[in-house]
């Protein structure tokens, strides 16, 4: 899916659609594949993960705001520890009648260009995992102020460690702790569901 703002005006039909494909490939990797995050001994029974239905609703167009200076965050770890990351960017943007806004993070020393997002909601450790969920953005080009792009809240999941003890997860930092509940993306799994 492309990440441009431009992208929020794909048919739903066709979003839906794309969106299912890409969950049933993650539901084939995480039942099968030898670095899934699945405890081999649950493989045989993962039938799937369990999300909201697609909403394009929960696909929204946000306003960049580029840090020029990035400040450096430090996040715990469902291990105890802690992880540095640079906050990059803030995401400005409307979601169900609310004005939120996201920090988009890089770790310090990487090149990586990807801007990981993680977040806590109102459905946090009711309805999805207790500890938040990420989503990953993958903006085409050089990010800049004003520049709009898109937050799909459709495709947040649950870290690894949602699934097993044995991966340290960062977790979301106070800021991006959102006052709302996001119905879209991995609801909790449980082996026994």
């Amino acid at each position: 899916m492309s990440e441009d703002a431009d992208a929020a005006t794909d048919a739903p039909a066709e979003y839906v659609e794309e969106l299912r494909e890409k969950r049933a490939e993650k539901d084939e990797f995480f039942g099968s594949h030898p670095q899934s995050p699945i405890p081999p001994e649950l493989r045989e029974e993962f039938d799937g993960l369990d999300y909201f239905d697609p909403d394009p609703a929960y696909r929204v167009s946000a306003t960049a705001r580029v840090h020029g200076d990035p400040e450096p965050v430090t996040m715990e770890t469902t291990a105890g520890n802690e992880v540095r990351y640079l906050r990059v960017v803030t995401f400005e943007f409307s979601l169900r009648g609310e004005n939120l806004e996201l920090h988009g993070y890089r770790q310090e020393t990487s090149e990586d260009r990807t801007l990981f997002v993680p977040f806590r909601d109102k459905t946090t450790g009711q309805q999805t995992y207790e500890n938040g969920r990420y989503i990953e953005l993958h903006p085409e080009g050089e990010l800049m102020d004003g520049r709009e792009v898109v937050v799909d809240f459709n495709v947040a999941y649950n870290p690894f460690c949602a699934f097993s003890e044995t991966f340290a997860c960062p977790l979301p930092p106070e800021e991006n702790w959102l006052d709302v509940a996001v119905e879209a993306g991995e609801r909790t799994w449980s082996p026994h569901a």
